[in-house]
């Protein structure tokens, strides 16, 4: 699609050398940091994102190799945390507000950076020490089966708008809803269960083989674009605080 063009940049972290990809927006206010899912690739999102930046949004995403396990390990995932902490230091600066938007196991991934902290089927802990920059997420098609540890979002304070399609068989709705329920009460955490979607229909470009059951998914990533944007930008109350009025 026209629009802001992206800009490939490389930086190095634990001595590899990775990608980000950035689109800047002259005087934007919000950065968001996007991760991927397993794949890695966010230019398979990249419609989406240049619609995020058409609406005035500073995206910055690292690139992350593919996981060939569905159930990555410790390290791995502590590597993607902090590529996308040092691509938030490297880019995101001059006091420009951050927020975060991951798909799938790049949900995952803010949500440890976010200050939660996850298990892996190996029984390994996995947390952020640095400090987050996160001031909101947007989590598409979310793992809960990280996060079922006791204590495990405890020290999440981040707002949080998440999306869950009903036709996902890979993280269903109810892996979203228990994220909802686990925070609802000290954090605003929106939920918005869509029709007729699967897990990758919250990507523009489908990885090989798969068939995706939304019959407009262009459509639908153009409105997320701007649901996802209006929540960046607007107010967002606790159940709690509003509970009190």
């Amino acid at each position: 699609m026209n629009g802001i063009r992206p800009e490939t940049f490389a930086l190095i972290n634990a001595g590899r050398r990775f990608a980000v990809t950035v689109l800047r927006v002259e005087g934007a206010t919000q950065c968001v940091l996007f991760a991927p899912g397993r794949g890695g690739d966010p230019v398979r999102h990249m419609a989406f994102l240049q619609s995020l930046a058409a609406r005035g949004i500073s995206v910055v995403a690292p690139h992350f190799a593919l996981l060939t396990s569905p159930f990555p390990a410790g390290a791995e995932l502590l590597e993607r945390v902090q590529r996308l902490h040092l691509a938030a230091e490297t880019f995101c600066t001059d006091g420009i507000s951050v927020s975060g938007v991951g798909h799938s196991l790049g949900a995952v991934i803010l949500l440890i950076y976010a200050g939660a902290i996850a298990t892996t089927r190996a029984r390994d802990a996995v947390s952020f020490e640095g400090p987050t920059l996160l001031e909101r997420l947007v989590l598409l098609a979310p793992p809960a089966d990280f996060f079922h540890a006791p204590h495990a979002l405890t020290a999440l304070n981040t707002p949080l708008q998440m999306w869950a399609g009903d036709k996902d068989v890979i993280t269903p709705p109810a892996q979203a809803r228990f994220l909802q329920a686990a925070v609802a009460d000290r954090v605003c955490a929106e939920l918005h269960i869509v029709e007729n979607a699967g897990h990758f229909t919250f990507m523009n470009t489908l990885p090989p083989q798969v068939t995706d059951p939304h019959p407009s998914r262009n459509d639908f990533l153009q409105a997320l674009a701007e649901n996802v944007s209006q929540f960046l930008l607007l107010s967002c109350e606790t159940e709690y605080t509003r509970s009190k009025k």
